[in-house]
C-alpha cells in the first residue's frame, strides 16, 4: 500500500511539474517571437521523487514542448507579414479611384459653387453656338436678298419704276426708296436741289445707322463670353483648390489620392472656361468680317437710292425748263 501511495504521489508531482512547463509555452503563443528564449532556458525543477522515476518520467514532456514551439514561429511570421502585405492593398483600392475620374464625376462631387461656374460656363457656351447658327442664318439671307434687290433696280432709271421692280417686299432697300420718295415729295415747290439731297443723305444714314445695330444683335454677347470666360473658370479653379487645401489640412496627408481628385474638379472649371471662349472669339471676329461685308452692301443700296433721286431731281427741273422755254 505504501509503494502505490508513493507512486501516486510521484504522479501528481509529475503531472504538477508538467502543468507548470505547459503554462509558459501557451504563453508564448500570444506574445511576440522574443518570448520562447526564456521558456527554453528554463530548468525543469526537481521534484522529490526518487532518482529513477525522476529521469524517466520529465522525457515525456519535452517533444510536447517542441511540438508547442513549432507553430508559434509561423504564428509570428505571418503576423509580421500581415501590415506589409495590407499595404499594397490600399494602393490597390485607391488606383481604381483615380481611374474612375472623369469629367461627369469630377462634376458631381465638386462643390456648390464649382458647380455655379461650370453650368454657368455651359450656358454660355450654348449660348456662343445659338448665336453662331442665329447670326449666319440671319446674315446669310439679309446679304442674299439686298443683292437680289441691286440686281433688280440695276435698270431702273427713276424711284418709281425702282419701287415697281421690288415690289412689296420689305427690306433695307425699299427702306431707301421710301425715304428719298418721301422728301422729294415733303421738298416739292423747293429749287434747292442741295438741300433735298443733303436731307435725303441725313435720312439714309439714319437707316444705315438702325441697320447697323439691327445686324450686331447678339455681337456683345459674344464679345463677352470672349472676354469674361476665361476669368469665370479661374474663379472656379482657385475656389476648387482652395477646398483641396482645406480637405489636405483636415485629413492630414498629401496623399495624391486625397488631393487628385478636388485640384481635378478645380481644374475641369478652366478647361470648360477656355471651351466657352475660344469659339466665342472665333466667332465673333467671323461676324466682324460678315457684317463689315453686308454694311458695305448697305452703303451701296444707300447710293444707288440717292442716285435715283438725283436724276428724278435733274429730271423735273429739265422738264420745267423744257415748258419754261416753251
Amino acid at each position: 500500500m505504501k509503494i502505490m501511495s508513493f507512486q501516486a504521489s510521484v504522479a501528481a508531482a509529475l503531472m504538477l511539474a508538467a502543468a507548470w512547463l505547459a503554462s509558459p509555452v501557451s504563453a508564448q503563443t500570444q506574445t511576440p517571437p522574443a518570448a520562447p528564449v526564456p521558456s527554453m532556458a528554463r530548468p525543469a525543477p526537481a521534484s522529490p521523487a526518487p532518482a529513477a522515476s525522476s529521469t524517466t518520467a520529465p522525457a515525456a514532456p519535452a517533444p510536447a514542448a517542441s511540438t508547442a514551439t513549432a507553430p508559434a514561429a509561423p504564428t509570428a511570421s505571418a503576423a509580421a507579414i500581415a501590415p506589409a502585405s495590407a499595404k499594397p492593398d490600399t494602393a490597390s483600392a485607391a488606383a481604381p479611384a483615380m481611374k474612375e475620374l472623369s469629367p461627369w464625376v469630377m462634376f458631381m462631387s465638386a462643390d456648390v459653387i464649382v458647380k455655379a461656374v461650370m453650368i454657368g460656363l455651359a450656358f454660355a457656351s450654348i449660348v456662343t453656338w445659338t448665336v453662331l447658327i442665329a447670326k449666319s442664318i440671319e446674315l446669310s439671307v439679309a446679304s442674299g436678298r439686298l443683292r437680289s434687290a441691286l440686281r433688280k433696280i440695276s435698270e431702273a432709271r427713276s424711284l418709281a419704276e425702282a419701287q415697281m421692280a421690288l415690289g412689296t417686299k420689305e427690306g433695307i432697300l425699299p427702306s431707301f426708296l421710301a425715304a428719298a420718295l418721301r422728301e422729294a415729295r415733303m421738298s416739292a415747290g423747293l429749287s434747292s436741289d442741295a438741300g433735298i439731297k443733303e436731307r435725303a443723305a441725313s435720312s439714309f444714314s439714319e437707316i444705315v445707322r438702325a441697320e447697323a445695330r439691327r445686324i450686331r444683335i447678339g455681337m456683345g454677347v459674344l464679345a463677352t463670353i470672349g472676354s469674361t470666360s476665361p476669368f469665370v473658370g479661374l474663379f472656379g479653379t482657385v475656389w476648387g483648390i482652395m477646398n483641396s487645401f482645406i480637405g489636405i489640412s483636415k485629413s492630414q496627408t498629401t496623399n495624391l489620392a486625397v488631393v487628385a481628385p478636388g485640384i481635378a474638379e478645380a481644374l475641369l472649371a478652366t478647361a470648360i472656361g477656355l471651351v466657352a471662349a475660344i469659339p466665342a472669339v472665333i466667332i465673333y471676329n467671323h461676324f466682324s468680317r460678315m457684317t463689315k461685308g453686308y454694311l458695305e452692301l448697305v452703303s451701296r443700296a444707300s447710293g444707288a437710292a440717292a442716285r435715283l433721286l438725283s436724276r428724278d431731281l435733274d429730271r423735273s427741273h429739265g422738264s420745267l425748263h423744257s415748258r419754261a422755254a416753251e
